[in-house]
């Protein structure tokens, strides 16, 4: 790095400034910050989990309270008292910001009702229809072609597999709140490393499924449901 202006340059030639703390827009920066987190949390009680690096959790009392981060966003939910402690805690020892109630998390919103908790990716959806120009397509029932299996085409037309790659990596992001697309998208997953046209044609066959149901997602009620909905391709 360069010395700040007013800093009197004595070093000689090839000589170069150490660091004493990582600085923001550095390549270690977020490991740096990361680390300092980890260490931050787990004095606070906290443990981190062996599953996933970015969630926390502590255990009270037979109360859980959970932590999870993505990069510098996170979500806490759990026991009342706990969550607030850790609020108090963290914003001794970060600058932060409460927000309340989660509503929109990485794309995901989360609205509330008298009936639970809804999971949904509305935006995302119509966002991905627009970019593919399916806005306005015809739409369809089911997210997959009955008995039809896909396999390698060779003899096909190639494709740009990028583009295709990226789709399906949305799919499969948007899977998280659309079980009822999951299987469709992972028969087309298969393919990533050589798409042709008949994978491209599956691929647009969810799209135009979730034309249809551009807000469906996930509920978690307040209460025990035990209605099952499930989706079949067998006879």
């Amino acid at each position: 790095m360069d010395p700040l202006p007013g800093i009197p340059v004595t070093s000689k030639k090839g000589m170069v400034c150490k660091l004493r703390k990582s600085l923001y827009g550095l390549k270690q920066s977020s490991r740096a910050w990361f680390g300092s987190f980890v260490a931050s949390m787990r004095k606070s009680g906290y443990v981190q989990s062996n599953s996933d690096h970015t969630l926390f959790l502590k255990r009270r009392k037979c109360k859980l309270t959970t932590l999870i981060i993505y990069v510098n966003d996170m979500i806490v939910t759990g026991d009342q008292a706990e969550t607030q402690n850790l609020q108090k805690y963290l914003a001794s020892e970060f600058e932060m910001k409460s927000l309340g109630d989660l509503k929109y998390f990485l794309g995901i919103e989360v609205p509330r009702s008298k009936r639970g908790i809804f999971l949904s990716q509305m935006k995302y959806v119509l966002d991905l229809l627009a970019k593919t120009k399916m806005l306005d397509c015809k739409p369809i029932d089911t997210s997959g072609e009955q008995n039809h299996k896909l396999g390698l085409y060779p003899y096909q037309v190639s494709i740009d597999k990028e583009r295709y790659q990226r789709l399906v990596g949305k799919l499969i992001f948007l899977a998280h709140t659309r079980p009822n697309i999951t299987y469709a998208v992972s028969v087309v997953s298969q393919f990533m490393h050589s798409p042709s046209e008949d994978h491209v044609g599956a691929v647009t066959r969810i799209l135009r499924y979730l034309k249809v149901t551009p807000g469906k997602g996930l509920i978690f009620y307040k209460y025990d449901r035990t209605d099952v909905e499930g989706y079949t391709d067998t006879d």
